[in-house]
């Protein structure tokens, strides 16, 4: 969301765009962990303008590339590959960003991911300035003009957190991704534009960079120009089970018991705000509607506050404060043990319990429209250690708005149909999809 973001800044520098081994790169090994990038790492970045590349239209054709994906702690991973050979390239699946982002060499020192090498790749060429980006997109720096176009002038962006920041250089690389055919094919595809990270505050664990699925055009979905794409995240718990996920025309729920809901425009921005927004209109704890005002999911007049969007990227859904006081105060009622006056850090409401007491917990239901997309007790509370029960769930303000995370969308299998503007969402076993 908007208010996570301090501080934008966009500049072009000047580096040879001659050859990949040229790349400045600044390094900080000491900086601290995967936590500085977590839940806060990637909002809001198309609101500050976007690259026009041409879509390659999977949608014109039969092809559906495909991606295993897995549970990485707070993150949910696809695996691709990136360059020339191509390497591995586990990233971080986010439906709340526009740009794919690959952490580069020669930096590293704190985390466990394989790094992609621009040097080592024969397909790799930074981005400059006078391309195909927007005007506005590369602004001053280091004495620079805004908008340079001086040959050997890439195109970069830094970008500051309330947590961490991350600087890097736009780039075009080859990313090979699976095939729905059924015969193992590898489809490359050529001239994708994404972010090199040359320097951060912190890591991404296990992930070797993101990739960014909202409506931006820097969006792997806008670059292939994908009309629909499914996923269903494993149980949050289970690191070792595996789902895929599909972008093309034969990305399908193949379930009678899908419902739908549409996606609700941004009434500033249109199709080009970066998230999908849905209209929740209550929530329910077992049989019981929670007093909840109408227009507390509501977007704002100007579409800059508010809202509820969907976030494969946000790990703890947060609700605007007068629904999450709502929540709290009935799962306080039904559990009858005192809350914790120390919760684990990053939630607010814990409670010591045993896997035990557990058991009898009820189902949680968001309502969209008429739709309901019903949450067992395992996709709304978390058992941490054996000892600390908590609601995965945290407040907001209302200018922030609402997030549906990753820990409530594991086992349900989602289809974002861009086309009609349209999500679909079945419960399913996401181990064997």
């Amino acid at each position: 969301m908007a208010s996570h973001i301090v501080l934008v800044t966009l500049a072009c520098v000047a580096l040879s765009s001659s050859a990949a081994a040229d790349l400045r790169v600044r390094c900080n090994p000491d900086a601290t962990a995967s936590a500085l990038m977590g839940d806060a790492l990637r909002h809001d970045m198309s609101r500050h303008g976007h690259a026009r590349f041409a879509a390659r239209e999977l949608a014109s054709t039969d092809a559906t590339i495909s991606a295993p994906t897995r549970n990485d702690g707070p993150e949910y991973l696809m695996n691709l590959s990136i360059g020339t050979p191509p390497v591995a390239f586990p990233a971080i699946i986010d439906t709340g960003s526009n740009v794919i982002m690959a952490q580069c060499a020669p930096c590293g020192g704190f985390d466990t991911a394989p790094l992609y090498n621009p040097s080592s790749s024969s397909t790799f060429s930074d981005r400059p300035c006078d391309s195909s980006l927007r005007v506005g997109f590369c602004d001053a720096a280091d004495g620079g003009a805004a908008n340079d176009t001086t040959p050997g002038c890439p195109c970069t962006r830094n970008q500051t957190y309330a947590e961490g920041w991350a600087f890097f250089t736009m780039a075009m690389e080859t990313f090979t991704f699976g095939s729905t055919s059924g015969d193992d094919q590898e489809v490359p595809v050529a001239g994708m534009a994404f972010g090199c990270v040359n320097d951060s505050s912190g890591g991404w664990g296990s992930a070797s960079g993101m990739v960014g699925l909202g409506r931006g055009n820097l969006s792997l979905v806008k670059q292939l120009g994908a009309s629909r794409f499914s996923y269903c995240l494993t149980a949050f718990h289970d690191g070792n089970s595996t789902s895929t996920l599909r972008m093309g025309p034969s990305a399908a729920i193949d379930d009678t018991s899908a419902q739908s809901t549409p996606f609700v425009p941004n009434p500033n921005l249109g199709t080009l705000s970066t998230h999908y927004y849905l209209n929740l209109t209550g929530i329910s704890v077992g049989d019981k509607s929670l007093s909840i005002p109408a227009d507390a999911f509501s977007l704002s007049a100007d579409g800059s506050s508010g809202g509820l969007i969907i976030d494969s990227g946000w790990t703890t859904t947060t609700l605007v404060d007068v629904a999450y006081q709502q929540v709290r105060a009935e799962i306080v009622s039904l559990v009858t043990l005192p809350p914790i006056d120390e919760p684990q850090a990053g939630l607010e409401l814990c409670f010591n319990a045993s896997q035990e007491s557990t058991s009898t917990m009820t189902d949680m239901t968001f309502h969209f429209d008429g739709e309901d997309m019903v949450l067992p007790a395992e996709s709304y509370m978390y058992l941490s250690s054996g000892s600390e029960w908590c609601l995965r769930m945290n407040n907001a303000s209302a200018e922030d708005g609402s997030v549906l995370g990753n820990y409530q969308q594991q086992n349900i299998h989602f289809l974002f149909d861009l086309d009609n503007e349209m999500l679909s969402f079945a419960p399913a076993d996401c181990s064997t999809i």
